[in-house]
């Protein structure tokens, strides 16, 4: 048995009937890291539901909802993406180990490279914002003003890896998901319950 197993298992032994943490323990996620867990989940899948779609379909009417809510969707989940950054980062210390393994070693990287794509594609795409010669107002009031001339850099940078980003993303993102389902049904080692509200169960 792991490390976090017997975490998981000794928390729910003891905090059975206790309420779910609002910070991170070594046993499970608090109540802050899942709700921005879940909620840039959410709104990472609309955004690749509406690229997807548009991808195959080109410009359609039907698919207006997708287009007209990218840049705020977008914008919503850089701020939500550089909380849960820092989020983790103070509950650094306090959250459930991956393992000092080789698995647990590469979940670490993965998660990383989650992190850090995650965060730059939103960037990448403000910084073109930016730079590009129409105003910047996703919700209705302006965040940047337009730029004259363009910044020829920014405008290029977002153009040229914005998407390519985030196709990356998407792949990391299945990748995630398939290493969760690797937990769940070979090694049963309660990585799910970690994030899902099942104190305390291993598997």
């Amino acid at each position: 048995m792991t490390d976090s197993q017997q975490a998981i298992q000794t928390a729910g032994r003891g905090n059975a009937g206790s309420p779910l943490p609002f910070r991170d323990t070594h046993a499970v996620y608090g109540r802050m890291s899942r709700f921005l867990h879940w909620t840039i989940a959410v709104l990472v899948l609309y955004q690749f539901v509406g690229m997807g779609l548009r991808l195959i379909f080109d410009k359609q009417p039907w698919l207006s909802p997708f287009v007209a809510f990218h840049q705020p969707v977008g914008t919503i989940l850089f701020v939500l993406i550089v909380i849960r950054a820092l989020w983790a980062w103070s509950n650094r210390k306090n959250r459930p180990t991956h393992g000092h393994h080789f698995w647990g070693r590469a979940a670490s990287l993965g998660h990383a490279a989650l992190y850090v794509v995650m965060l730059a594609v939103p960037t990448i795409a403000l910084l073109r914002a930016y730079g590009n010669d129409r105003v910047f107002a996703p919700f209705g009031f302006t965040i940047f003003p337009a730029q004259e001339p363009p910044i020829g850099w920014m405008v290029n940078l977002g153009g040229l890896l914005h998407g390519e980003l985030g196709w990356l993303l998407a792949i990391l993102v299945a990748g995630h998901i398939v290493m969760v389902g690797v937990h769940e049904s070979m090694w049963r080692d309660g990585t799910l319950a970690r994030m899902l509200g099942r104190k305390g169960r291993a598997g």
